[in-house]
């Protein structure tokens, strides 16, 4: 009799499986009623697609890391190298002769007052000076582009900044010496008489053989020179002009509609205001000289006061000190009553900081 072999018992118990159909599940038991364990295909499925979104964050983490270290420069590291680490005090050059838009009382504590004087602290303060830190002197028309202004000793002296009814043109903008930041206000080239001039001035051509003051190396020199051949006074101060216009010494004055309506609203009825519609608009600006990283602050500065809603400070300015000369000028384009369009300064910020929007600024 032939004997069958050891294992033959085994082989019984576990016979192979019919063809076409899979090995049974070898692992753990599954409890009843739970989802089928996943497919080895799936697995691998699963994680190649997390070994992807791995290879993707690296990317971005990478490429946000080498934006970081070559991109424009952080806050931080502008005021390093604008100079205000360690420095205690900041001053500012500015108009002390013109109501409304920057006049230094001389009484009392001789308080700087004016719409100037309020963006001149709105920049300061964005800067990380309190308005106790800040030293206004005073600067006249023709040193504003070299940044000298007046101590209390009177002695000249560097500033960091002028806000000084300062307009933007060609030729100061191609001078290395100024540094122009983005504009703050818009207004406008006018002219300004005693209330009994005979007539009404609609442009500069009218002050023909008329004898005109103005200031001097200023825009409205320019255009006054360009436009008429009036006998032409230029003074260092606009106050000076309108007191000469007062007792009769010239027949007109001319500057920007936004430092003249300050002398027509003081004058009580004795100065009458005439727009002479120039297209040109007058942009006027902050100069920070040579000092780039400074000049980028005090834009950063501007494009936060005019991108956040809540930012109220210019708005404020304005209605503090323009509105209340505008009853004085009736028909005359005073000033812009918007905050000039900012645009967003170089300056790296990570992206979930960038909370502002940006909007795309009419060229002038």
């Amino acid at each position: 009799m032939t004997e069958e072999p050891a294992d033959s018992g085994a082989r019984a118990e576990n016979p192979p499986a019919p063809s076409g159909e899979h090995e049974p599940w070898s692992g753990p038991e599954q409890e009843p009623g739970s989802p089928p364990a996943p497919s080895r295909s799936r697995r691998v499925r699963r994680f190649r697609l997390a070994a992807w979104v791995a290879l993707v964050l690296a990317a971005i983490v990478v490429g946000a890391s080498v934006m970081w270290v070559n991109g424009p420069p952080t806050e931080a590291e502008l005021r390093e190298k604008a100079g205000l680490f360690n420095k205690d005090r900041l001053r500012i050059g500015v108009k002390t002769d013109t109501p409304g838009i920057a006049f230094q009382e001389q009484s009392g504590r001789r308080a700087f007052k004016g719409f100037d004087i309020q963006i001149a602290y709105l920049i300061a303060a964005d800067l990380g000076y309190r308005p106790d830190k800040v030293d206004f002197l005073a600067i006249e028309t023709e040193d504003r582009a070299r940044m000298q202004a007046l101590d209390a000793n009177g002695r000249f002296v560097g500033v960091d900044l002028v806000v000084a009814t300062f307009s933007v043109t060609r030729d100061r903008r191609e001078n290395p010496s100024v540094g122009f930041s983005t504009p703050y206000l818009y207004t406008e080239q006018s002219v300004v008489t005693r209330s009994d001039y005979p007539g009404k001035i609609t442009s500069l051509g009218q002050l023909e053989n008329k004898k005109v003051c103005t200031l001097g190396t200023s825009t409205s020199e320019t255009e006054l020179a360009r436009a008429t051949r009036a006998t032409v006074t230029a003074k260092n101060l606009i106050s000076d002009c309108a007191a000469g216009l007062e007792v009769g010494e010239f027949d007109a004055m001319t500057t920007d509609a936004a430092i003249l309506a300050g002398f027509v609203a003081e004058s009580g009825g004795a100065f009458r205001h005439h727009d002479i519609a120039l297209e040109k608009t007058e942009m006027w600006a902050v100069n920070a000289g040579s000092n780039k990283a400074l000049r980028t602050l005090v834009d950063l500065a501007l494009y936060r006061s005019y991108a956040d809603p809540q930012d109220q400070r210019w708005e404020q300015a304005y209605q503090a000190y323009i509105d209340p000369l505008l009853p004085a000028s009736p028909n005359v384009n005073v000033a812009q009553a918007e905050q000039p369009c900012a645009l967003p300064p170089p300056v790296r910020r990570w992206p979930w900081e960038r909370t502002l929007p940006v909007q795309d600024c009419p060229s002038r």
